[in-house]
């Protein structure tokens, strides 16, 4: 069973502190083939397409492409701001192994 990606209250409050909402942008989360691990997230500020997943709280959205829902399901997207820098983080249930950087995996 395919489920939506889980947003953090800190992934959305960063979205907000940065007004991501307030010029109709939104946080896109998407899987491109690549990296070390064989998959890897690009995130990044992005308009909203018709076909879009969108996960909202007041004016913050993310949104997840349909190619890269399946690969998402279940996920969380958060928020971190660590010594070594400040940054949006996935926890995917579906990946089977990841690189230290964290933003590529396998399957």
């Amino acid at each position: 069973m395919q489920l939506p990606p889980k947003v953090t209250d800190r992934a959305f409050a960063r979205l907000a502190e940065i007004g991501a909402g307030a010029d109709g942008k939104a946080l896109r989360v998407a899987v491109e083939g690549g990296g070390c691990s064989g998959f890897q997230y690009d995130i990044k500020l992005d308009d909203p397409a018709a076909d879009d997943m969108i996960i909202a709280e007041g004016e913050e959205r993310v949104i997840v492409d349909p190619v890269s829902l399946p690969f998402l399901s279940g996920a969380v997207i958060d928020f971190t701001d660590e010594l070594i820098g400040a940054r949006f983080t996935i926890e995917n249930p579906n990946a089977t192994s990841s690189c230290g950087c964290g933003t590529s995996f396998s399957m």
